[in-house]
């Protein structure tokens, strides 16, 4: 895709990502790459942040005799992802009306 995503958009992305089944970071990164060519080292940090605000959980589960780290959604991640769905509607719609000359100041 030519547009870059802000971060804000990664993460409704990653919480619809890990809504309906856990998910661990190599495999998130594959899914979001098929909109955007997002590095590991981009996403890795945005994953942090959304642990340490409480929007995913994370637990290690062994695969191939390694440890992986899984992410799940929290309660607070799914009113986070409502949230930022209807922002992202608002703000989707805007872009498109001042594209077309819709929206004037």
């Amino acid at each position: 895709m030519y547009y870059p995503i802000p971060s804000p958009v990664i993460e409704f992305l990653v919480l619809g990502i890990v809504a309906e089944q856990d998910s661990y970071g190599y495999e998130i990164s594959q899914t979001l790459k098929l909109l955007t060519p997002i590095k590991e080292s981009t996403l890795y940090p945005i994953l942090k942040k959304m642990e340490l605000s409480a929007y995913l959980e994370t637990y290690s589960e062994a695969h191939q005799g390694r440890q992986r780290k899984y992410y799940r959604r929290t309660t607070l991640g799914s009113q986070q992802f409502t949230y930022l769905e209807e922002e992202w509607l608002r703000y989707s719609a805007a872009i498109l009306d001042m594209a077309k000359g819709r929206l004037k100041k």
